[in-house]
């Protein structure tokens, strides 16, 4: 083998090498991303993936028995369930931005995890801007 074809076939190793460990990585990210969307936004296909869902609590939709809650999620243009097995934060009540992560099957969030905004004057920005996007959000910058 000449020079030029042994350094050509090294390069093509450490592509296809690149190109393997590529592969790879995207493959375990595209498993573990979880995605933001509001109750208006979700795909078709979210049934059974994991995703992250914002938006406002809805009034009069709460419903808690023990440790186990339901509430809907809107964005004034869409509502979405929620049903969560767990101790919700102290700072959730109707009316408050909340993010709910978890699986969405038979049109209805199982959530793992709920975030509630932490004082006055915070809300997740993807949320924010969502629901400004939509003419809600009452908060500073409307």
């Amino acid at each position: 083998m000449s020079p030029k074809q042994k350094r050509f076939a090294a390069i093509a190793a450490v592509a296809a090498l690149l190109a393997i460990a590529v592969t790879l990585v995207l493959g375990a990210l595209r498993e573990n991303i979880v995605f933001f969307y509001t109750p208006s936004e979700i795909p078709a296909d979210a049934e059974g993936r994991a995703i992250r869902l914002g938006g406002l609590v809805k009034q009069g939709s709460v419903d808690i028995e023990g440790l186990t809650s339901n509430f809907i999620v809107t964005d004034g243009e869409a509502e979405l369930a929620v049903s969560f097995n767990g101790a919700l934060p102290s700072l959730f009540r109707e009316g408050q931005g909340v993010v709910a992560e978890g699986r969405i099957s038979n049109g209805l969030l199982t959530a793992s995890n709920v975030l509630a905004k932490h004082d006055e004057t915070y809300m997740p920005r993807e949320v924010a801007d969502s629901l400004r996007d939509k003419g809600v959000w009452q908060g500073e910058g409307s």
